[in-house]
């Protein structure tokens, strides 16, 4: 299943918005994983959404995310099972909100729209530990969200026909 006519900013957009509203994340980003800002000033636990490549096909698009949760950790990783511990469960969160969350669910009749984004059924969640600036551990998942799309050359913004760029 999937749904009408969503863009990559409407999927980002509402990726941001989960961890936005989530109330132990205290930082969400996006961008390439490269720029996160692990300075000592960002506030953790710190969510980062990753855009890795869009699948195209007839009928659907699927956007696929890196998810990160992390947060600091001493230098000596005292804390690192706790810190893993309570990442791990935000990143669930934000799996269950994508897959079954009516949080998401919207509906403009007018339009005939349901604002639902849909999931595959099964994730592989792996840990990591990083040392920068500060030392963070925390989880990653790769997420394909999966929106309807209409591949049509009847809609592409054209002067005037193809045959004249045929040669």
């Amino acid at each position: 299943m999937a749904i009408r006519f969503k863009t990559y900013n409407n999927v980002v957009n509402t990726l941001k918005c989960l961890g936005e509203q989530h109330l132990e994340i205290q930082s969400t980003t996006t961008g390439d994983i490269t720029d996160i800002d692990l300075e000592k000033n960002t506030l953790f636990p710190l969510y980062h959404i990753n855009p890795v490549s869009v699948d195209v096909g007839m009928g659907t698009k699927t956007f696929n995310f890196q998810l990160f949760v992390m947060d600091i950790v001493d230098a000596d990783g005292d804390a690192e099972q706790y810190v893993l511990s309570d990442t791990l469960q935000i990143i669930t969160d934000i799996i269950a909100i994508l897959k079954h969350g009516e949080i998401l669910y919207g509906y403009d009749a007018s339009h005939g729209e349901e604002e639902r984004y849909f999931v595959d059924d099964d994730f592989s969640i792996e840990p990591f530990t990083e040392r920068f600036d500060n030392s963070v551990t925390g989880w990653i998942v790769d997420v394909g969200i999966i929106v309807e799309s209409v591949l049509d050359s009847c809609d592409i913004p054209l002067q005037s026909s193809l045959g004249s760029c045929v040669k």
